[in-house]
């Protein structure tokens, strides 16, 4: 099975289906728990920076500004290249106290929180510049305090959440389809094998029946479905099949025994005339059992009882005997029959005798309708690995419309009523070619008609 096999498989298209669906549902539930869990770190560092504010505005109410450079220094020096920043500045925003050394240029908002940009001190060969966050305390005598957080450490945990959220979804996804595909490889080899019965069942096999799994599922339960609806047209048509055999089997007998009657009579008769009326007594009698002939060989045909008689032949061989049995003929009507054996060397598995017959018939047809000085190919090439005979002539053709309908048993074209047959060769001739599971076309000779035959 190929990757496109199984891309346009229904199977993996739904697996698909359902994969965007929870891959959706995934990022919502991702996006869901990284906000709730980002936004409360964010949360707590601002309640932490509050509660810092409110002990540093204690301590200045309490022991004024001296108090208030000492517990700052003490602060800032406990936490060193951590991630709690101060800042006191005096009304020229010059540095007093604290671990940062400059205002920052930020703008606060309307509650005092400001954002800015801070380098990572803690790593003095790869500086990095990362987001950091602080609120903003006036005192008095416009002195400021600033007390806030570097955000590496959060930006860090964020990173690290939104990188495991990713893999994890990717993984999933992953899984995801690699159980799409084994799901859709297993019901691609279940419909394959149902559609090669089918095909074998299609090209004559009517004993063949859609294997089960006993696994009792929808497969299970539509080869069940199928396998009843199978035998049922079998049984018909083996009804039908018996009643036109035994039809055939009982008219042959009688018929065949009346034209010896009339062989009988007509060497016993004298005049001419009533000898003339038996011979044309005799000729329908003959076209009668010709008729049942061909009606019970193609009914043997597509039983597919022939299949089991085949073997490898030669293509080009049994081109060569149809070409030379014809060819008296065609000179007997001033016509051209010409063999055109292409670069077709490949071998073709089938019954010489029917392939032969068909070819018969149709070479038969077009010596019938070409006209007299008339040209007829019969020729064989390889196309797309396959056998492509051809018998062309240059007669008056079939019309479009009745191409496909010619095929039929007993169906003649309006133009072709009065000459001599019963209908019954190209339904031979499709029952052979479907028998081999060949392929069979008519096209326009131009003028003409030319028959293409794919084995």
């Amino acid at each position: 099975m190929s990757p496109r096999q199984l891309i346009r498989s229904a199977p993996f298209r739904l697996a698909l289906a359902y994969v965007a669906l929870f891959s959706v549902s995934s990022i919502v539930l991702l996006a869901f728990i990284y906000w709730s869990t980002a936004g409360s770190m964010v949360a707590q560092a601002e309640e932490t920076i509050e509660a810092e504010i409110s002990g540093l505005a204690e301590r200045y109410r309490l022991t004024g500004l001296g108090g208030l450079v000492d517990l700052v220094e003490a602060r800032a020096s406990h936490s060193g290249a951590g991630s709690s920043l101060y800042l006191l500045v005096d009304p020229g925003y010059h540095h007093i106290a604290g671990n940062l050394q400059g205002w920052p240029a930020a703008q606060a908002d309307e509650k005092g929180w400001i954002r800015f940009k801070l380098e990572d001190r803690r790593d003095e060969t790869n500086q990095r510049v990362h987001e950091a966050r602080a609120k903003i305390f006036p005192l008095r005598g416009e002195y400021r305090i600033l007390v806030g957080r570097d955000f590496h450490d959060i930006e860090s945990i964020q990173r690290r959440i939104v990188s495991t959220l990713a893999w994890g979804l990717a993984i999933t996804a992953a899984l995801a389809l690699i159980g799409g595909a084994l799901v859709g490889r297993s019901r691609i080899r279940r419909l394959a094998e149902i559609n090669r019965t089918i095909g074998e069942i299609m090209a004559g096999n009517l004993s063949r029946r859609i294997p089960r799994r006993r696994a009792g599922d929808e497969f299970d339960r539509l080869s069940t479905n199928l396998n009843k609806m199978l035998d049922e047209i079998q049984r018909l048509m083996d009804g039908v099949r018996q009643v036109s055999d035994s039809i055939a089997h009982d008219l042959r007998t009688p018929l065949a025994r009346l034209r010896n009657q009339l062989e009988l009579l007509h060497e016993a008769e004298r005049d001419e005339e009533k000898r003339r009326a038996v011979e044309l007594a005799i000729q329908d009698a003959e076209n009668l059992l010709t008729t049942f002939t061909a009606l019970l060989r193609i009914a043997q045909i597509e039983s597919g009882a022939r299949r089991e008689g085949f073997a490898e032949l030669d293509l080009p061989g049994l081109l060569k005997d149809v070409a030379e049995y014809y060819e008296p003929l065609a000179e007997e009507r001033s016509q051209t029959l010409r063999l055109v054996l292409g670069d077709w060397d490949g071998p073709v598995s089938g019954d010489r005798d029917l392939l032969f017959q068909a070819l018969a018939n149709l070479v038969d047809n077009a010596v019938k309708y070409a006209p007299s000085g008339g040209r007829i190919t019969l020729g064989l090439e390889s196309e797309g690995g396959r056998a492509r005979i051809t018998v062309a002539d240059s007669g008056a053709g079939i019309p479009r419309a009745h191409r496909q309908r010619v095929f039929e048993r007993f169906y003649r074209v309006d133009g072709s009523r009065n000459t001599p047959g019963n209908g019954l060769g190209l339904s031979l001739v499709e029952a052979v070619i479907r028998l081999h599971g060949g392929e069979i076309r008519l096209e326009d000779n131009a003028p003409g008609l030319r028959v293409l035959i794919l084995l």
